[in-house]
Formats: structure tokens, sequence, C-alpha cells
């Protein structure tokens, strides 16, 4: 049996992928938020919801009743997306690892013991929200671990640079400053973004950074030889060549009086290489086996730092953000959710059109004749009449919301009103919200609906008709297009996929409160 692995750098390309996708034009991701009433024993729901949250099931049957109790999306583009990597925040006193194209699980990163880069702690964001990777952290052959570092950096040039004057023998590599912006939506404890379109954008800093990491342009790829055995023998100080796969670089090699390498400094750091090593034969001449010395230069990824910072930081995750407030009717802060998830490619509720827009409402609505009060959220309402074919049927539903000020009442269906947690039919007929055509749906015209719970009746305002009422000579757009009192939802929730659920203790919302939502997809 042959060895495989998937590596770092499908991952990467997986998140590249991923955050490119909101872009295309044939594509629609939604953040949805749903479930109202969590905590029952019915189908999708646990009476121990908010103590102990279960984790979503990942089948077909419980993601089709997820879009079953959707209430409302927002569209995510690509200004609400951020690559992202884990936070590091520089301390003064603690040990960073240095960059180096070489820690695998042979040779582990010194202070982390990581067995790849990216789990290591070669890169910081300090107190002002820059991003430096070390370049050089006074560590050898004989210090493996490196120094404390002293100094903070905070300088913006372009080539590695000491931060301060304490010699803790750090050199580090500016990246880029977070923007107060991306501070205030991506940031979090454990990740920080990565500036959008690295590799095209035109901010003169992150393009300044490119392109001097662009070794093809100015023959500057290897900033750093590592000397892990400084050998003895060696004679005299000079500039020596780093052959390789690569060309033009070279590094002033210093030796003390007892024949070993005391420093390696990269003079000029070439271009095109994957491997390279040092000739030291213009210093070779007395040198005996065994005493060689053992200099590695340490090749950046790919043309050269800062070139490409998803590669150089392992960016195979993203960070999704959007801020849910009261300014909108479509969800009203009268209402409760305990599932958050990503909905991509929704269509038009009956139309098969790609829904597009920049949110949606996912509920049924009914305006009422008169106001009630306030009903409890989650709860059943039920409808019986007589349909189109002379039957008795009852139709069922549970509270979404309920706006006193416009009348308007969401609810949504799903199996739950006629199936138990185990998918068994409920026995008694009457609480079945379904018959040979399928769920029975609110009726204007068709007779009070009753709420079982708060024990109270009203009638549908089979008067409404569009989306648009007057309240108190005040204009008020509903958010949905009524017929006769009654609008479905926006989206058909039988299309689309859910790429992400998480479920959480219900949450209320508030008019005092304004929801920031975060994901965080890891590839």
């Amino acid at each position: 049996m042959s060895g495989a692995i998937v590596t770092d750098q499908f991952r990467i390309l997986n998140a590249s992928n991923f955050a490119d996708s909101f872009d295309l034009t044939t594509n629609s991701y939604y953040l949805f938020v749903g479930l109202t009433n969590p905590a029952l024993d019915y189908y999708g729901r646990s009476t121990t919801w908010n103590t102990s949250t279960p984790t979503p099931k990942d089948d077909f049957s419980n993601l089709a009743h997820t879009k079953d109790t959707l209430i409302f999306g927002k569209k995510i583009t690509s200004v609400g997306l951020r690559r992202v990597v884990k936070k590091r925040t520089w301390k003064s006193g603690t040990r960073y690892e240095m960059y180096r194209d070489d820690y695998n699980i042979s040779n582990r990163s010194p202070i982390t013991n990581s067995t790849r880069l990216y789990d290591s702690s070669y890169y910081v964001i300090t107190s002002e929200y820059k991003v430096y990777v070390c370049i050089d952290n006074g560590s050898s052959g004989t210090n493996l671990k490196g120094n404390p570092s002293i100094d903070e950096p905070k300088f913006t040039g372009l080539e590695p640079a000491a931060a301060g004057s304490s010699g803790d023998g750090y050199l580090w590599k500016y990246m880029f400053t977070i923007a107060p912006t991306d501070v205030i939506k991506f940031d979090s404890t454990e990740y920080i973004p990565i500036p959008n379109n690295w590799d095209t954008s035109t901010n003169e800093e992150i393009k300044n950074v490119r392109e001097n990491g662009n070794s093809d342009n100015n023959n500057n790829q290897i900033k750093k030889i590592y000397i892990k055995r400084a050998g003895s023998g060696y004679s005299g100080s000079t500039v020596c060549d780093i052959l390789g796969d690569g060309t033009g670089g070279k590094a002033q090699i210093n030796v003390n009086s007892t024949g070993e390498i005391t420093s390696a400094t990269v003079t000029k750091g070439g271009s095109g290489y994957s491997y390279g090593i040092v000739d030291l034969d213009p210093i070779n001449e007395s040198v005996t086996a065994g005493n060689f010395a053992e200099l590695i230069p340490i090749i950046p990824p790919s043309k050269g730092h800062g070139f490409d910072a998803y590669t150089e930081l392992g960016a195979d995750k993203t960070l999704l953000y959007i801020r849910f407030d009261d300014s909108d009717r479509d969800f009203p802060t009268s209402t409760k959710f305990s599932q958050v998830g990503i909905l991509k490619n929704p269509k038009k509720f009956g139309v098969d059109e790609l829904f597009t827009e920049s949110q949606f409402n996912g509920t049924h609505s009914i305006r009422l004749s008169s106001t009630i009060a306030t009903p409890v959220i989650g709860e059943i309402i039920e409808q019986t009449y007589t349909d189109d074919n002379s039957n008795n049927v009852k139709a069922r539903g549970f509270v979404v919301s309920y706006d006193s000020d416009t009348r308007v009442l969401k609810y949504h269906q799903d199996r739950s009103l006629y199936f138990s947690d185990n998918k068994t039919h409920l026995d008694s007929a009457a609480n079945r919200s379904v018959e040979s055509r399928g769920v029975v749906e609110f009726k204007s015209g068709g007779g009070n609906i009753t709420f079982v719970s708060s024990s109270q009746t009203a009638s549908i305002d089979s008067s409404l008709t569009g989306s648009v009422i007057t309240v108190d000579n005040k204009t008020i757009n509903l958010g949905v297009t009524f017929a006769s009192g009654v609008a479905n939802p926006e989206i058909n929730k039988n299309t689309g996929e859910i790429i992400y659920l998480d479920n959480r203790p219900v949450i209320s919302r508030n008019s005092r409160q304004k929801e920031d939502i975060k994901v965080i997809l890891e590839f």
C-alpha cells in the first residue's frame, strides 16, 4: 500500500476557488437564519436544544427540513468575504519561528513542534494591525529556538528589517495593514483577514509589496541563509555564489580567526530558485572531512516574500460576514432563530430562475383583519375549511413573527406538523397538515385562524393585494407581494444547496440589538 496526502496547496486552492466563485454571475450565496422553535419534541428539534444543542445532521431529509424552516436570508458578495489565517499576536519576550520552506514530519519547527509551515509561529499581527513574516529570529544550529522578540515591528518598508535597536536578532518582512473596516467586520479572536484580490489589487501599498516580492522583476528572491553548522578550517571572507536551479544569488560569507563561518548575508537574492546551496569553494582551501559547514538558503514561496500572501500565510479558510439589523420587515425583530447557514443558488418562488436579490423572505405571510395580542413565537396556528374538492382540511403552521403595526403574521410549515421525530406519522389525523395533494395552505376566505397556545382567533384581510400599505399616514413596504391577504416566500425552498449549517441555542431578536454573524469555512 502506498502513502498519499492531500497537500496544503490543494486546501489553499479550494479556498481560492470558493472565494472567486462569489464573483460569478451564475452563483448566488445567502447567509440565512431559521428554526424559530427548536425546543420541541418534533422532527428536527429537541426539548434540550437550548441546553444541549445538537450537531446538525448532514442528510437530505434533515437539510430539506432546514429549508422548510428558513426565515430570512441576506446575500453574501465578495465584499463580505475574506480569506483568513490563524491569529498570532506579537508579544514582547515571545520566541517566534522563522519562515522556512522545509518544516515537515521529519523536520519539525523548533518551538511549536509543527509538522508544516502553516502551523508554526512564523508571522505576527501587531498592536497596529500590521502583519509581518519572521525572516530571521537569531536561530542557528547552536541556538535552535532563536531569541525572544523584544522590539515590536512598526515599519512599512519593503525589505526585511530589524524592528528596533535591542539587537534581538529578528528581521521582519512587512506584509500589510488590516484596514479599519476589515478589523470591524472580519477580525476575530482566532483569525485575521487577508485583503481581497491580492494578485490584482491596485491598492498602492499592496501593489508595492506584491511587486517587490516578484523576483522576476527585481532579482531579489532569497532573503535568508540559515547557518546550521559553522564548520571550521575556512579562510577569508568573501562573496559566494548561491547555486541551484535559480540564478543570480550571492551571499557575503564571514569567517572568524578559527575558521568558523560567523555570518552569511544575502547580498543579491537572485530568481528562479526552488533549492539552493552556497558555493564555499572560494574559502575552502584547508577544510578537512567532518569539518564542512552547512548553510541552508531559505527559499520563499512563489517568487518571493510578499508576492502571494495567500500561499505565504497559508490561507485555507474563508470568513463570511453579514450584519442583520432592525431596518427591514423581511426579518422582524419580534422573531427568534436557532440555525445559521449558507444557501447557494436558490431559485425564485414559482419561476425556474436563479434568485439574485440582496435578501429574501423565506416565510409565508398573512395579513390579519384586526390587531391581536402578540402571539407566542413558534406556536401552532390552524385554519379549517372545505377545499375545492369538498374535503374538510386543516392548514397548520408555526408562528415566526407578528408585526402589530402592519398586522402581518409570518409563519412556516414543515414536516414536524405531521411527522414525529422518528419519521412516523402522527396518530391523529386532526393534527396533520397534509392531504393527498400535499401540504394544506392557509386560504384567504377560508375561515378564522386559531392560535393554539395564546387562545385567540383572527381572520385574513383579503382586501390586501400588493406589497405596500399605509399606516398612520406612513407608507410601509412589506417586503413581499400579497394576493388577497396572503403571500408566499420569495424563494422556492426546495431549491438551492445548503453548504454550511450551524445549530445554536435560540436567539431572540430585539429592536435594540444588531446581529453580526461571522462564518469561518476551512478547506
